[in-house]
């Protein structure tokens, strides 16, 4: 039986794991990092720690939907004490996600912006669709909840990373997330990524790829959080027996 760690476990998707846990085969919840107190009852046997040695020595597997700044504590203390962790939490700087790829050199990591198997797909789809449709213009809308804090979604970012990667671009010169007043034409190579925040969408993609005369659409849409903690769970039984790397959620799914 596989013991995982939650990380995070106060938070939406967090919650969630932690009853998704209970159903599945395999694996089980062992152990929780919290902050401060915990503000709701776990079942007998869950330790719950505030002390981060502890919870990487007492699970297999360290599943992770927390903050940036709580996520770099975890992979600065992973450094010490190397567990195989899934990390799903975004908004991370740049700092943190070259500490993420170090860490990877010690232990097996497994790091997604989104860990439904649909937006693994239309990742792919994105960058097909990117070489194919040469000279037609690339568009990101992304629609989520009021609560949430960064913008654009690390699942647009990483949506127009494959679009970007599909034609050979650096996404990081071409990228546009906002426009206003009079700033001319739109450039050939430009993927605009815009953001969108409102009642408790759970999360909404389009990709859009527009032309004179016909433009195509490629749309996830997730209904509901439970479609991250499963996947994430899933993610974790693959990556528990996996050698020290950094994987993606294509890996686990082998749609790479």
């Amino acid at each position: 039986m596989i013991k995982a760690g939650v990380f995070g476990a106060s938070g939406r998707v967090g919650r969630l794991l932690l009853e998704d846990l209970k159903s599945e085969e395999g694996i089980e919840l062992s152990i929780v990092y919290v902050r401060s107190e915990l503000n709701f009852p776990l079942d007998e046997g869950v330790t719950v720690t505030n002390d981060l040695t502890t919870f990487l020595q007492e699970c297999d597997i360290v599943i992770d939907f927390s903050l940036p700044e709580a996520a770099q504590a975890l992979f600065e203390a992973a450094l010490i004490t190397p567990k195989p962790i899934v990390s799903g939490t975004t908004g991370l700087s740049v700092h943190q996600l070259n500490l993420l790829k170090v860490a990877s050199e010690k232990m097996p990591i497994l790091y997604a912006t989104n860990m439904s198997l649909g937006v693994a797909l239309l990742n792919k789809l994105v960058n097909t669709a990117s070489k194919t449709l040469e000279g037609f213009d690339i568009e990101i809308v992304e629609q989520h909840h009021r609560h949430k804090k960064d913008a654009p979604s690390g699942t647009a970012l990483t949506l127009a990373e494959s679009a970007a990667a599909g034609r050979g671009l650096d996404l990081d010169r071409v990228r546009v997330s906002g426009r206003n007043g009079n700033i001319g034409e739109r450039s050939a190579d430009e993927i605009a990524v815009m953001a969108l925040r409102g009642g408790d969408i759970v999360g909404r993609h389009t990709v859009g790829f527009y032309n004179d005369g016909e433009f195509v659409e490629l749309n996830h849409t997730a209904t509901s959080r439970n479609t991250f903690s499963k996947g994430a769970i899933r993610a974790a039984k693959w990556l528990t027996e996996k050698e020290a790397g950094l994987y993606s959620i294509a890996d686990c799914l082998e749609l790479s």
